[in-house]
């Protein structure tokens, strides 16, 4: 699925659509470069949860958790890892024990690891984002 992402209401409905079409406990791992909206999606996503939480990148900290009506909401950047494979050591599986949805920026090296996870590419061309839905092994 490609979609252009032109308006935060564009954006909205993105995140909407995941929530949809994903359960407790699901990897969503988002790539693309700086500024290509992952952490934009990732507070729309939150939007879409409902929940209360102020939103903000998780760059320093590695990993934000943000409550939601549906469940705990944890945002992961695994830029400054190296290999996002060493949030395994972090307890990336624990997460998905009991999150409503798991969020890694820069998680790429999961792909392999996590087939079931959504991968959302985001990109960015001159003034235009994209996103690129890819599901492996189930259809959405």
């Amino acid at each position: 699925m490609h979609l252009t992402l032109d308006s935060l209401q564009a954006t909205d409905a993105l995140a909407k659509y995941l929530i949809a079409h994903t359960q407790a406990g699901d990897l969503v791992i988002l790539s693309g470069p700086l500024g290509a909206g992952k952490t934009t999606l990732t507070q729309a996503l939150a939007r879409a949860l409902k929940s209360p939480a102020s939103v903000t990148s998780p760059t320093y900290t590695l990993i934000h958790e943000y409550p939601s009506d549906e469940g705990l909401i944890v945002h992961i950047d695994a830029y400054r890892l190296g290999s996002a494979v060493k949030l395994l050591d972090l307890g990336l599986e624990d997460y998905l024990d009991r999150a409503r949805l798991v969020l890694v920026e820069w998680g790429e090296a999961l792909e392999d690891l996590f087939p079931e996870a959504i991968s959302v590419r985001l990109s960015l061309d001159a003034d235009t984002r994209t996103a690129e839905v890819i599901e492996r092994s189930r259809k959405i």
